[in-house]
């Protein structure tokens, strides 16, 4: 198996995720003696660096590399049944005319802009003086 050539962020993306499950006490992959273990001051980005040194590391990274080939649109099937734009347009003019007949429109009363505009002031200032 050949050693994968990681950038340096995604080196240390590694080392950071392995050091992190190492001191939750995630077991370790490899074999450590306690002289190394206190060489290396119990630490466990070391421990991780070391476990990514030796290849024994499941976690992988992908790379996603822009496609270079050409993905062609599907033709779109537009269903019959589907009333047209036209017909929409109509329906709306009808309600429309309706509304403006009855002389009533349904208004949303929630209570939103209630701000009365009947009645606004202007203050223009004289500065001709």
């Amino acid at each position: 198996m050949t050693k994968p050539d990681f950038s340096k962020y995604e080196r240390a993306r590694i080392i950071g995720a392995r050091g992190l499950q190492i001191s939750m006490d995630a077991p370790l992959l490899i074999d450590v003696s306690e002289s190394e273990l206190d060489a290396m001051n119990f630490d466990p980005l070391k421990i991780a660096e070391k476990e990514l040194d030796s290849g024994v590391l499941p976690i992988s990274v992908s790379k996603p590399m822009p496609k270079r080939n050409k993905e062609s649109i599907e033709n779109i099937r537009v269903d019959d049944d589907s009333s047209s734009d036209k017909e929409k347009i109509a329906k709306e003019r009808e309600v429309e005319k309706e509304l403006a007949e009855s002389g009533t429109m349904n208004i949303d009363d929630s209570g939103e802009n209630d701000e009365d505009f009947s009645e606004t002031e202007i203050e223009v200032e004289d500065d001709s003086e």
